[in-house]
């Protein structure tokens, strides 16, 4: 079954959750809540996202921030690889630590954006670890109840949204703690939140960007592919985690240059994007590609294996 499509673009507000495997918890002492933290604030500087409202419980997170370029999953993929990357090395484990793929549901910021502020910070209160939302250490709950926030959360252009005081929104929160609305129950097709007007106007930039040039050539993939399915599915094949593959500094590494030909070739991120994930330039990025590309003309064993996993991917 295909793959719901991630609209990617930019000044999109999106809530991100993301769970352990099988449920599992993801923080297990107050250094791993330190550094995904870490990762987060580094993420924010690399890809110019704006981050609005955020908790980080013990088996998922959430978070609600604003893109400034259709990067989403270059945001996620660095967040997601990097913490999973210090987990399995201070534990000395390996494979999975997140369930499955990320979920992003594209947010109406007029219509939901103090509503799901309210549902990030009452997770706690909810789950009976605190009586408080401010009690939580793990949240941004503390940085909008202080005037200079937590050097985290984009104070300044949370106002445009938050139109209340301190004291307003501590009010909006009790109000909540009572209650059993749930947002996400309002959620269309699994990733749009809004009024309808917004939900009209999102689709119609799907269908546009799907049927559009940019995807003419690569059609039946793009809409359910992203660089996390196909990084996973190239690690599959030879038997590692994406940890292992993305982070591998052994030449030739050729499974590492497969996974950057094919994302060069089924996905529209660029080579700059694509040098990103993997810690490298977009000019060693983009000779990683064509050498793929040439040894896929010459060499049946290579050619043999993208096929492989090219057919994996798509179902």
């Amino acid at each position: 079954m295909a793959r719901p499509y991630r609209l990617q673009g930019e000044d999109c507000l999106y809530h991100i959750t993301s769970r352990g495997d099988d449920r599992k918890k993801i923080f297990l002492d107050k250094t791993d809540y330190q550094k995904f933290l870490e990762y987060l604030t580094t993420a924010k500087e690399r890809f110019k996202f704006h981050l609005y409202c955020y908790c980080l419980m013990g088996n998922h997170y959430h978070l609600l921030l604003e893109t400034t370029q259709p990067n989403i999953s270059s945001i996620m993929q660095y967040v997601n690889t990097s913490y999973t990357t210090y987990y399995n090395i201070k534990r000395k484990r390996c494979g999975h630590l997140f369930q499955g793929r990320y979920k992003s549901i594209l947010v109406d910021a007029d219509a939901y954006f103090l509503e799901l502020t309210r549902y990030i910070h009452l997770n706690p209160v909810k789950a009976k670890i605190v009586t408080v939302p401010e009690e939580y250490p793990w949240s941004s709950c503390k940085g909008y109840l202080s005037k200079k926030g937590d050097g985290l959360i984009d104070k300044d252009r949370i106002k445009k949204y938050l139109d209340m005081g301190i004291a307003g929104y501590i009010n909006f929160m009790l109000k909540g703690m009572d209650s059993e609305y749930n947002p996400f129950k309002d959620v269309y097709a699994g990733f749009l939140l809004g009024r309808v007007d917004f939900i009209k106007d999102k689709l119609k930039s799907l269908k546009e960007r799907i049927e559009g040039k940019e995807f003419s050539h690569k059609k039946e993939l793009s809409a359910h592919l992203n660089e996390v399915d196909i990084i996973e599915a190239v690690a599959k094949h030879y038997r590692k985690s994406p940890e292992e593959l993305i982070e591998m500094k052994t030449r030739p590494a050729t499974e590492k240059k497969i996974a950057m030909y094919l994302l060069k070739r089924l996905t529209t991120l660029t080579n700059n994007q694509i040098g990103r994930i993997f810690g490298i330039s977009f000019s060693a990025a983009s000779k990683a590609a064509k050498d793929i590309a040439r040894l896929i003309e010459r060499n049946a064993d290579i050619r043999k294996v993208t096929e492989e996993i090219i057919s994996s991917l798509n179902g």
